[in-house]
């Protein structure tokens, strides 16, 4: 929460503990342990600011009834120089507090100091967090998939920055094994059919028309010089080739949907390092893994997996899941990072046990390794689903998506459903400028504020600094409601990283913006006292400020006209 909400908090604990200790003193009530209690927000916020539980978790240790120790504890009390205006007892035992006014001021005063550094806490306390994303294949254009796990991955890492951990995202280029291979005999064939009659492509091969574009571009540097060379060399220099255009155009693609990466990490390295045969030579000394039929097994149903798995094929080749223990190894043990955050298609979840299988024989802590399992996302246009065939290179990609959809829209709509969650994407709802598209929604609540505090000032009325017994008048239900959910910021920014689900701020953005056209349209900010006047703009420009630092988070513009 905010430094406000944390010490209006601190001060109810306080009073209470100090209330308990004086009626022991008095005899009032038994000696006992002052065990913890819960002080939080009332559904209905008629019935107070907080309500306390103490009664009813001290009553076994008081030996009396909660409603007769909440009434001894409200005698009491000593709420001077505290934010408590008064209390009362609810039901079978609650203390329900409710707070002075200038409790609502504080908050107000402490948004507009803070600007932009409102909702950042240091909860994470500096750790050290990679988030790993997208790690889309190179060896074609990015899916709608991976335009999900893009605004997924950067807002999460946005997020966990706010809440105080040191944070770096990473891709991981699959630039080796099985789709590397594939890859190269799809270059191939396109490469021979521009010389060759007759040439097939295999139904597993890559039919997109990005290769039969980098086989033309090929021909052009090299014609058919390459068509009597050795499959091998021919495939070689095809993908030394191909291969970087592509890297370099997910670089772009990325950069375009407002992500960039701290590193990015070939999985190549890993073998020419010798991590990858270094991990096998590990597992093996690890004393979890068997040889059957000249292959080498893993051992993962000692670790609670449902079948062991193999690690070097028998003619010598390591499966794909070494490279990636290797790739998770350097994470945590190499490189030292304190957290690894994976977000992976949900396709994944069988995955993930056999990984930290691995990563527990290698005596690393696998409750490190944390992975956001993401579902599906299907498009829809007109109410139906847009189908589409990746393999035959019809796919909706992500550069597609962009030239149709906005990036702010994009980035927005990818979160507004926690990751394990299906996800329609409305496409015409996404470019529709009107209340009912909800990027559009938040981003109107900031240009009205930009646009009420212009107006003013063409009036020669602006914005000054506001007395505290000037934001004391700001005593409205919907105005109190307004600060209430502003104050909660922070506390959502870490609930969101906890959680590692960014939509959780997303949804509280577009509360935010509900809850500032219900004050507008109930107080108005013009021709009242000059005081409530002032007192009414800057809760509008704390407002902004507090949308502005979502939108940020997310990457998302705060136009200040619309």
């Amino acid at each position: 929460m905010s430094v406000i909400v944390d010490a209006s908090k601190e001060q109810i604990k306080n009073i209470i503990v100090a209330s308990a200790k004086l009626a022991i003193e008095k005899g009032e009530l038994p000696e006992a342990e002052l065990t913890d209690f819960t002080i939080e927000i009332p559904a209905n916020r008629d019935h107070g600011d907080y309500a306390v539980n103490a009664a009813m978790v001290w009553a076994r240790a008081f030996r009396k009834a909660p409603r007769q120790i909440a009434e001894i504890l409200v005698n009491n009390l000593n709420t001077e120089n505290t934010y408590v205006k008064s209390c009362e007892i609810a039901g079978p035992g609650f203390i329900n507090f409710f707070l002075e006014d200038t409790y609502y001021a504080d908050i107000v005063k402490d948004v507009i100091e803070k600007k932009e550094n409102y909702g950042k806490s240091n909860f994470g306390d500096g750790k050290k967090v990679l988030v790993e994303f997208v790690s889309a294949n190179p060896t074609g254009p990015m899916h709608i998939g991976n335009a999900r796990g893009g605004a997924l991955g950067d807002c999460l890492a946005a997020v966990l920055e706010a809440a105080g951990y040191y944070t770096e995202r990473e891709f991981y280029i699959n630039d080796a094994g099985n789709q590397i291979n594939k890859f190269g005999l799809s270059l191939d064939l396109r490469y021979l059919q521009l010389y060759t009659e007759g040439v097939e492509m295999p139904e597993d091969s890559y039919h997109g028309e990005d290769i039969i574009n980098h086989a033309k571009a090929f021909a052009e540097i090299h014609g058919d010089s390459f068509v009597a060379k050795s499959e091998e060399a021919r495939r070689k220099a095809l993908v030394e080739f191909a291969l970087p255009k592509n890297i370099e155009g997910l670089k772009n693609d990325l950069a375009k949907y407002r992500i960039t990466y701290n590193t990015w990490f070939k999985e190549s390295s890993l073998h020419n390092s010798g991590e990858t045969a270094k991990i096998i030579e590990l597992l093996k000394q690890s004393g979890y893994t068997y040889e059957t039929e000249g292959a080498l097994w893993f051992k993962a149903t000692e670790f609670g997996c449902d079948k062991d798995f193999v690690l070097v094929r028998a003619n010598g080749v390591p499966t794909y899941v070494v490279p990636d223990i290797a790739y998770h190894y350097n994470k945590l043990v190499t490189r030292g990072f304190d957290k690894a955050i994976d977000v992976l298609g949900a396709d994944h979840h069988g995955y993930v046990p056999r990984l930290k299988a691995a990563l527990t024989a290698l005596g690393v802590d696998a409750d490190k390794l944390h992975v956001v399992l993401m579902q599906m996302v299907r498009l829809v246009r007109d109410g139906e689903v847009i189908k589409a065939s990746k393999r035959s290179g019809k796919a909706i990609t992500l550069v597609t998506l962009l030239d149709e959809v906005p990036i702010d829209a994009a980035r927005f709509f990818f979160n507004l459903r926690e990751p394990n969650s299906h996800f329609d994407f409305d496409l015409d709802l996404a470019v529709n400028e009107s209340n009912s598209n909800p990027v559009y929604y938040v981003q109107y609540a900031y240009a009205r504020i930009c646009s009420i505090i212009r107006n003013l000032e063409s009036e020669g009325i602006s914005l000054r600094d506001c007395s505290q017994a000037e934001l004391v008048k700001l005593s409205a239900a919907e105005e109190k409601e307004l600060i209430i959910h502003i104050s909660g910021l922070t506390n959502e920014i870490i609930a969101s990283a906890k959680a590692y689900d960014p939509a959780k701020i997303t949804h509280y953005v577009e509360d935010l913006a509900t809850k500032f056209h219900k004050f507008y349209s109930a107080c108005r900010v013009k021709g009242e006292d000059e005081g409530l006047m002032m007192a009414r703009l800057t809760l509008c420009k704390a407002t902004a400020v507090v949308i502005k630092n979502v939108l940020d988070l997310l990457k998302i513009e705060a136009p200040e006209k619309m």
